[in-house]
């Protein structure tokens, strides 16, 4: 039996108070804009239930660290931690630490990463959502805090936060115009969730270029997926194995586009040949597999500088919504020109 007990935290006090996570931290702290009723109804909750301010973060306040926290789905990924590095390095000129967690593509562990930085009293966060939130409940609460936020790659509610993407959609339509120029005509695509912005994104584009060349759109080999190796790898070789193949396929990122290479390769079949290639990543790797990889490159260390840019203006007080687009460039190697 698991006798461990949960550590009441600020956010199931404002729970059971109904009440902001915001207002229970404030209360604590005696501020004056809570009445003094509120405020002893919060600290009667905090006794009853012994919660206990975090010490680390107690020491970080005494010692008054600057300190930045981020969020991304899979920090093992070259794209997520060269967006590590960007930040990084810009942090670093402005006097900030970063703190980095790793969401593992679950909705859950990236509200609880979210939670941790609340309660170490980050100056604000910069976050890559996870493959499967739909719920952005544990951002709308650091809006309410106050607490700065910016999205990078995968965003959401645009309208209320800074965010730094890609032109997924011109860069996907630009990919997908190179394979219809160069000799091929059925086109797939292997993506991720469709709920996802940057899937839509590049999608889009994917589609805007078949429609523009008259090429009839076959959902039979646009699959959207989970963002899984193992999954793409499955899906790439169903798509392979069907009667009416595929001659080249479009990946959503580097973790599809090299399933979608190794599908190509355990049936032997040739690339660009019998399929070409083309995918959404900027692995250094591509560069050295046999044939060189055609990509759709993106500047991810510069993505992490905007995004902690934007993030350091709004800790600064600056309160206005950016939306900042880092272009993406089309590499053209060895695997997407049949001609």
């Amino acid at each position: 039996m698991n006798n461990v007990k949960h550590r009441t935290s600020l956010k199931d006090l404002a729970a059971k108070l109904g009440v902001s996570i915001a207002t229970v931290s404030r209360a604590l702290r005696n501020s004056p804009e809570i009445g003094q009723e509120m405020q002893q109804r919060v600290k009667a909750l905090a006794k009853e239930l012994n919660y206990r301010p975090n010490p680390f973060a107690r020491s970080l306040r005494r010692e008054a660290p600057k300190i930045i926290g981020v969020v991304v789905p899979n920090l093992v990924t070259h794209f997520y931690s060269s967006v590590l590095d960007g930040i990084e390095a810009e942090a670093a000129k402005a006097g900030y630490s970063v703190i980095s967690a790793n969401s593992h593509e679950d909705c859950i562990a990236e509200a609880k990463a979210v939670d941790n930085f609340i309660d170490l009293h980050v100056e604000g966060i910069i976050a890559c959502l996870a493959q499967d939130t739909t719920d952005y409940s544990h951002f709308e609460e650091i809006a309410d805090m106050g607490i700065p936020l910016v999205f990078f790659g995968r965003t959401c509610m645009s309208d209320k936060f800074s965010t730094v993407t890609a032109n997924g959609d011109e860069a996907a339509q630009m990919a997908t115009e190179h394979l219809i120029s160069t000799g091929s005509r059925r086109i797939a695509f292997v993506g991720g969730p469709n709920h996802l912005d940057m899937v839509k994104r590049r999608k889009h584009g994917y589609l805007e270029a078949l429609r523009e060349h008259r090429i009839p759109i076959d959902r039979e080999i646009v699959m959207c997926d989970k963002i899984d190796y193992h999954t793409a790898l499955d899906n790439t070789l169903k798509l392979l194995r069907q009667p009416n193949r595929p001659d080249a396929i479009l990946a959503f990122n580097d973790i599809i586009t090299f399933a979608a290479y190794t599908a190509i390769r355990q049936l032997k079949l040739k690339i660009p040949q019998d399929v070409a290639l083309i995918g959404f990543t900027d692995d250094v790797h591509t560069e050295y597999v046999t044939p060189r990889m055609s990509v759709i490159a993106d500047q991810s260390q510069k993505m992490g500088a905007e995004a902690c840019r934007l993030l350091l203006k709004a800790i600064g007080g600056d309160n206005k919504v950016r939306n900042v687009i880092v272009p993406q460039k089309l590499v053209i190697r060895e695997t997407s020109a049949k001609s």
